[in-house]
């Protein structure tokens, strides 16, 4: 055990954030700290590191190991470029090395005794520079700045001109490249896109140290952690598995406790009834009957009701009319900055109740491609066209769509007249916002309640084709479900921006990812864009491709528009081919087993003293090694 949450109490007057809460990770373990938001996660992550005292209980980490901590926020100041700030991570091995240098200037003019130890010295420096991968931290430190998205055009750039963003990406390098024994990391995979979060994965996966992660990704936990601590109404409890092993083991653990809590209730209803009936008699000894089963009814220990699963944001999303079938045309649209070509000569279609989701890497234009198509930006080249009866529900991750200097009830009361206060509170509500919270100013709410206010307007908006940038940022897991399933639920058709992985594979029914300025079309969730993306981004997007001239370039164009039905095509003969592959397997398994049978029922004397019986089995044995022979091609092929 390396780290050790012992009864721990934390509160902020009234408001209660762990009552009596233990957990601990193991060495080498890589652990996740979940709940909703307001839980006290981050709260927590501060109290294992000291920045907040606790009310009560113990942390307690191993002697001798070290502790690394990740906030979610960061402030970088100080002139250094964002090499040289990465590079301070390494300042042990920098000064052994420079030691090292200066031991070898000095050692030509040194004798005797002087000589010798400083030959010890640097025969220790260098085994501890060896140790400690000295020779390659230069290599080491490019290759994780690399890996959390940064260019070499970007490692001279000044910390202090970097966005909050930025900075916890330089910061989260910084971490890694320390290596302690134990990371705490407060959602690290925001301000990351795919790559990024995929590299950090397989870095984490390969961490010889122990690792605490707070994060809303539950596709990241899941391939990550192994152990997950739930943070929920002051309690913590620990879970085995990744998150989907956690999700299923608390719903099997709260039905059960929901059947227990139901069963006694009834129970309890059925005494009553009994004792109110024993006393309706109004006779001595049923009175005393009545006494005593409302003594035991006393003594029983009642079981708490489960808390309610989350329902706070009750989203329902329905459009108010049908679209026709081509719901939008984009053609040959180009945009480019002073600095940055984003997209050249791009164009797709999106059909009706198609739930395509843009993918790319940051910086490659996908915010940009969605604030063109509702008018928020001009394209440089191009054009796109909404087919007959759409109307667009546009969510847009900066709030452009928000009023600063308008309260919450007035954001929605002026754009829907008709509600009543009545109906504008509820649907609120339903939304978070009570009491006094809907007189808020829109300017001084947080980026996650500005986004719950975008939530609320798409939801009365009753457009039959969403444009969403970002919409599960700021959202904790148990919200992302519940929009995943009132985009799943919906009817009308959807476009979105997203570098949630698990939310693009549970919502998406078409990928569009943006590489090398083009459009690699994908017919399927994220789960089959893994499977496909190096063949596709090869034949449609690769760097060659690019360089080929207009003519080539207008290549994934084309194919954006017609593999839509061509890959469907392909999904469907890879599924015969692979139902066709298990089907001769599990005939040739069958036929073998058989052939090994008849050659024991032949060893037998009760055969082969009957040769009528001799016969019948040498025919079939003989029967089935030509259908063998006709399987073992059929499966070649199929393979």
């Amino acid at each position: 055990m390396i780290l050790a949450c012992h009864n721990i109490e934390k509160s902020f007057g009234e408001e209660v954030i762990v009552k009596d809460g233990s957990f601990h990770i193991e060495d080498h373990e890589k652990a996740a700290l979940v709940g909703i938001n307001g839980a006290g996660k981050s709260t927590i992550l501060k109290m294992i590191v000291g920045e907040l005292p606790l009310d009560g209980g113990t942390v307690t980490l191993a002697k001798g190991s070290t502790l690394g901590y990740l906030a979610q926020h960061q402030d970088l100041t100080g002139g250094n470029t964002i090499y040289e700030e990465v590079k301070t991570a390494k300042a042990q091995i920098i000064a052994i090395e420079k030691e090292i240098r200066q031991i070898e200037a000095d050692l030509p003019s040194l004798q005797g005794d002087a000589l010798t130890e400083r030959l010890n010295t640097y025969h220790r420096l260098t085994e501890q520079f060896e140790r400690e991968n000295g020779y390659a931290y230069e290599s080491e430190i490019t290759g994780v700045l690399k890996g959390l998205g940064f260019g070499e055009e970007d490692f001279s750039k000044d910390v202090d001109t970097l966005s909050g963003g930025q900075k916890t990406r330089v910061s989260l390098g910084k971490l890694l490249l320390t290596r302690p024994d134990v990371l705490l990391l407060d959602e690290p995979t925001n301000h990351l896109d795919l790559n990024s979060i995929s590299w950090l994965e397989t870095y984490l996966l390969n961490y010889p140290g122990a690792v605490l992660i707070v994060s809303h990704d539950r596709y990241f936990l899941n391939r990550v952690v192994t152990k997950v601590v739930e943070v929920e109404q002051g309690q913590l409890s620990t879970y085995l598995g990744n998150y989907t092993a956690y999700a299923e083991k608390k719903k099997q653990i709260r039905d059960a406790r929901l059947k227990e809590y139901m069963n006694q209730q009834q129970e309890i209803r059925h005494q009553e009834a009994v004792i109110e009936k024993l006393r309706s008699f109004n006779r001595e000894k049923s009175i005393k009957r009545a006494e005593s089963r409302e003594k035991m009814l006393d003594k029983m220990e009642r079981i708490e009701k489960p808390a309610e699963l989350k329902t706070d944001i009750h989203l329902t999303l329905e459009p108010s009319c049908v679209s026709g079938n081509d719901v939008l045309s984009v053609e040959h649209l180009s945009k480019s900055f002073p600095d940055q070509t984003l997209f050249t000569d791009i164009s797709f279609d999106v059909r009706r109740g198609e739930h395509v989701a843009v993918i790319g890497d940051n910086g490659t234009g996908k915010t940009t491609l969605l604030k063109i198509l509702n008018d928020v930006l001009p394209a440089d080249s191009g054009n796109f066209t909404l087919g007959a009866n759409v109307h667009v529900g546009y969510y847009d991750q900066e709030h452009h769509v928000l009023h600063m200097d308008k309260t919450v009830f007035e954001e929605i009361s002026d754009d829907y007249p008709d509600l009543t206060g009545t109906q504008i509170r509820n649907m609120l509500a339903a939304f978070l916002f009570t009491g006094d919270d809907v007189f808020k100013r829109i300017g001084d709410l947080s980026g996650g309640e500005r986004g719950r206010v975008s939530l609320a307007k798409l939801m009365l908006s009753e457009a039959n084709f969403l444009i969403l940038d970002e919409p599960t940022n700021h959202l904790d897991i148990a919200s992302k479900e519940i929009l995943e399933n009132a985009l799943n639920n919906y009817t009308g058709t959807v476009l979105y921006v997203s570098h949630d992985r698990y939310f693009i594979n549970q919502t998406a029914t078409r990928i569009l990812e943006l590489v090398n300025r083009k459009f690699v079309n994908y017919i399927g969730n994220y789960d089959y864009y893994l499977e496909k993306k190096e063949e596709l981004t090869a034949a449609y997007a690769s760097p060659a491709t690019a360089k080929a001239g207009k003519a080539a370039s207008a290549e994934p164009v084309s194919e954006a528009k017609q593999s839509w039905q061509e890959q469907k095509e392909a999904q469907a003969r890879e599924r015969k081919r692979q139902n066709d592959l298990k089907k001769t397997e599990e005939r040739i398994t069958c036929l073998e087993e058989r052939d090994a049978q008849i050659d024991e029922l032949m060893a037998t004397e009760e055969v082969y003293t009957n040769s009528v019986k001799c016969q019948e089995l040498a025919q079939e044995k003989a029967d089935i090694a030509a259908q063998l022979e006709e399987l073992y091609e059929k499966w070649e092929e199929l393979a």
